[in-house]
């Protein structure tokens, strides 16, 4: 089990659990050939540890005992292993079968970008003229 946790004592936030496959290591980011999508998860993930959500990992090769401990993993598990990975928010289940991106992560989580994070786009900026863009 990853277990991380970067949280300030007054703020309440979500606890985000993924139940994942057997990989080579627990977060699967490791040997020659890296797959990109858990490279990207693994910096998603990373963020929201940024932004005070607590992030558990639980890896089928190495935390098997998690994964019987929660019933309702259990029973998508029933139903294929293709349901792996399976997302949980505090406990319910709110993605299976993929990673989810950041953008759903923060929309389950209900995670906001502060003013000083998001985009700041000037219309012109692009280098073309009027009416081009």
């Amino acid at each position: 089990m990853c277990h991380y946790e970067k949280r300030k004592k007054d703020q309440m936030m979500s606890k985000l659990e993924v139940f994942e496959p057997a990989m080579c290591c627990p977060t699967g980011v490791c040997g020659v050939s890296v797959d990109s999508v858990l490279l990207q998860f693994n910096a998603d993930l990373q963020w929201l540890i940024e932004h005070g959500v607590e992030v558990v990992r639980h890896g089928l090769g190495h935390d098997a005992a998690a994964f019987a401990a929660n019933s309702d993993v259990v029973k998508e598990m029933q139903a294929g292993m293709d349901r792996l990975p399976i997302a949980t928010v505090d406990g319910r289940i709110v993605s299976t079968g993929m990673y989810p991106s950041r953008a759903q992560l923060m929309q389950k989580l209900g995670v906001k970008l502060s003013g000083a994070e998001k985009p700041h786009i000037k219309l012109g900026e692009c280098g073309c003229k009027a009416g081009e863009c």
